[in-house]
């Protein structure tokens, strides 16, 4: 390879990586559209960005469920801020395996969800937290456990009781507060 040659290379490396760069800050913004105080990325619903051996921008998204009736928005919110971007040509993929996990969760979309009055996942379901495995790396455990209640999001008790498996979407239960009454939603983990 002439030096012509490596260096046209790594110019393209770092255009490319720049692209990717501003791909993840692009879709950064893109909202949950049932929960819109969080990024699809805080979620882990965005599992990655990356260029196809055709040049292709691909972006992979995996539903919190395989039934989440949220997904076709998903994907055409994720289209609209890549077309705005003029990140193009891009393919959105819906992946179904691994299985997305509340594990891949970020601490702020944590906070976020308690502070939008929604109990955040409590325990973890896969790998230990600190096993420094990115989030499409965790291995996912179906073991049953007794998990803690989830502490009120509102006044912060532990005395909490839940009254439905769902909630207003399939992915939370309803719960109520014992101490200051409120119902809330929480954010099963799986």
């Amino acid at each position: 390879m002439t030096t012509s040659t490596a260096s046209t290379a790594a110019l393209d490396d770092a255009i490319d990586d720049a692209t990717l760069e501003r791909a993840w800050a692009v879709l950064e913004a893109v909202p949950d559209p049932e929960i819109p105080v969080v990024s699809i990325r805080e979620l882990g619903i965005l599992r990655d960005v990356r260029r196809t051996d055709d040049g292709t921008l691909e972006v992979v998204i995996t539903p919190t469920y395989s039934g989440c009736p949220a997904m076709s928005q998903i994907a055409e919110d994720v289209a609209h801020a890549l077309d705005v971007a003029g990140l193009t040509p891009y393919r959105i993929a819906t992946v179904l395996a691994p299985a997305w996990t509340t594990d891949w969760m970020t601490v702020e979309a944590r906070d976020k969800l308690r502070a939008y009055g929604i109990a955040p996942p409590t325990g973890n379901c896969g790998s230990p937290a600190d096993s420094g495995l990115r989030p499409r790396e965790k291995v996912m455990r179906f073991v049953p456990r007794a998990l803690p209640a989830p502490l009120c999001p509102r006044c912060g008790s532990v005395h909490t009781e839940r009254l439905a498996q769902f909630g207003s979407t399939a992915c939370k239960a309803l719960y109520r507060c014992l101490d200051c009454r409120e119902p809330f939603d929480y954010f099963k983990p799986y």
